[in-house]
């Protein structure tokens, strides 16, 4: 018996070490905060980020806000308290980070700002992004192309939807867009009905595909009894799928009646089934992948003493300082190209989609 005790205590004891000798083994923590899991295109970064960190050699605490931003802060503050040595952060609200982070920052810990600039503090180091200028650009230069506005055909009816205002990215994605729409707008060649313009009027609080819809409602009812509606400037796809259920109520997306030209962003299968049925006209692919790499290579440097790679250094004035910043580029998608760079890509299979 006494042998036998003497077997189980060794045994138990040897149990911690085994945690301790993994714990050793790896590179060290990164915390990860994600805004909402209600997005495709969000659970799908933290998927990647977490595979590749993990492979990387890297533990990993995932968690997301549900777009609740008192939530999100308590993630991170309880983040903060196992002293990772990254925090990586999509922020809900941008503006709501700076107590929290200025305890990272005196806990040693560094700050990533992933695909969301965080605004109004000193304590976030870079930030990996797309081009998100460029989006909006994309999005507009597919509704130009497809109304034939540089041929000089015209005048066309649109609306403008922008994305929530307390995201950094829907201004630039808004400003993008409205660099291409704008010189037309002023031609005549596109008339805005409701004469709705700037984030203050079109923004949609939270991305939410919902309020987007309910404003589509009331712009066809005020404006578009007698008239028809040409395009809609979506700036993601959740928001599109409102809009386009939206004008199917009243009579859009028929053989006599085609859908207005609708553009979107992220890729998300809704929208590119969407796209594949010719209602969706377009979208703009973000290989959240290739976000996760760039992130990883980011830590990666920090963890060695040196200073990660960025691509741009002038735009990105969070009011406090200019973060850093490594930018992707962003590919547009429509019915012509779905499949090189949705499928063959090995983003997608073509079982998701059709």
């Amino acid at each position: 018996m006494k042998r036998l005790f003497l077997k189980t205590l060794i045994a138990v004891m040897a149990l911690p070490m085994i945690g301790i000798a993994h714990a050793a083994d790896s590179k060290g923590l990164v915390a990860v905060s994600m805004p909402t899991k209600s997005s495709a295109r969000w659970i799908a970064d933290g998927n990647n980020m977490v595979k590749d960190l993990q492979a990387d050699g890297y533990t990993t605490d995932l968690q997301y806000g549900d777009d609740d931003i008192p939530n999100q802060l308590a993630q991170i503050e309880n983040m903060v308290t196992k002293k990772p040595k990254v925090l990586v952060i999509a922020a809900i609200d941008g503006t709501t980070l700076t107590d929290v982070l200025k305890k990272a920052h005196d806990a040693g810990i560094k700050v990533i700002a992933y695909d969301r600039l965080i605004k109004g503090t000193a304590d976030v180091d870079y930030y990996a992004t797309f081009d998100n200028y460029k989006v909006g650009v994309l999005q507009a230069q597919s509704i130009v192309d497809k109304l034939g506005l540089k041929q000089g055909k015209g005048p066309f009816n649109i609306e403008l939807f922008g994305g929530s205002p307390d995201d950094n990215n829907a201004f630039f994605f808004y400003n993008g867009a409205m660099s291409v729409l704008d010189p037309y707008i002023k031609s005549g060649k596109l008339v805005v009905r409701s004469k709705q313009f700037g984030m203050n009027k079109v923004g949609t609080l939270r991305w939410d595909g919902a309020v987007a819809q309910a404003r589509m409602d009331n712009l066809l009812s005020a404006y578009y009894g007698n008239a028809k509606l040409d395009a809609v400037l979506s700036p993601y796809d959740g928001l599109s799928i409102g809009i386009l259920s939206s004008v199917k109520g009243v009579g859009y997306c028929t053989a006599q009646q085609p859908c207005p030209i609708v553009s979107g962003q992220d890729a998300e299968i809704p929208s590119v089934k969407s796209i594949l049925h010719n209602e969706q006209y377009s979208t703009v692919f973000k290989d959240t992948r290739q976000l996760a790499k760039v992130t990883v290579a980011m830590i990666d440097a920090m963890a060695q003493g040196k200073q990660p790679e960025v691509t741009d250094t002038k735009t990105y004035n969070n009011g406090v300082k200019v973060v850093p910043s490594y930018l992707l580029n962003p590919v547009l998608v429509d019915g012509s190209n779905w499949k090189p760079i949705l499928i063959d890509s090995g983003y997608y299979t073509e079982a998701q989609v059709k």
